[in-house]
C-alpha cells in the first residue's frame, strides 16, 4: 500500500487553491470548482476540498486545524524567509528537531497548519 491522497479542507476554494499552487508550489492535476475540489501534484495527490452547507461534518470541525501534511525543502529557515516576504502566515519558526532534521509551521488562508521539513 501507499498513500494515494491527502485532503486538506478550506471555506473557499477560489481563495486556497491559487496558495496551495504559488506558496507550495504544488502543480494542479485537476479540478472541479463547481464540486468544490482541485487535486495537486504534490507526491501523492494533494486534494484542496471546499466544506459545503451539504456537509455532514461542521466546517468548523475540518478547517483551520493542523493537517499532519509535510512538505520537504532544502533549507527551512530560507524558506520562511522567502515564504514570510510573500505575506504567508509563518505560525511555527524553524526548529532543529532530535532527529536532526528541522521542521517549520505555515499556516495556508483558513489556518490549516502544513509543516515545511529539512532532512538532516
Amino acid at each position: 500500500m501507499r498513500i494515494a491522497a491527502a485532503r486538506v479542507f478550506v471555506s473557499d476554494l477560489g481563495r486556497s487553491a491559487p496558495w496551495y499552487e504559488r506558496v507550495l508550489g504544488a502543480q494542479p492535476s485537476a479540478s472541479s470548482p463547481d464540486d468544490g475540489y482541485a487535486v495537486f501534484d504534490a507526491g501523492c495527490d494533494l486534494v484542496v476540498e471546499e466544506v459545503g452547507d451539504d456537509s455532514d461534518i461542521p466546517a468548523a470541525q475540518l478547517v483551520g486545524r493542523f493537517t499532519g501534511i509535510s512538505f520537504a525543502v532544502d533549507d527551512v529557515a530560507a524558506t520562511c524567509r522567502t515564504l514570510r516576504d510573500a505575506g504567508v502566515d509563518v505560525v511555527g519558526e524553524p526548529e532543529t528537531q532530535s532527529w536532526g532534521g528541522v521542521l517549520a509551521t505555515v499556516a495556508d488562508p483558513d489556518g490549516n497548519a502544513v509543516q515545511l521539513v529539512q532532512y538532516p
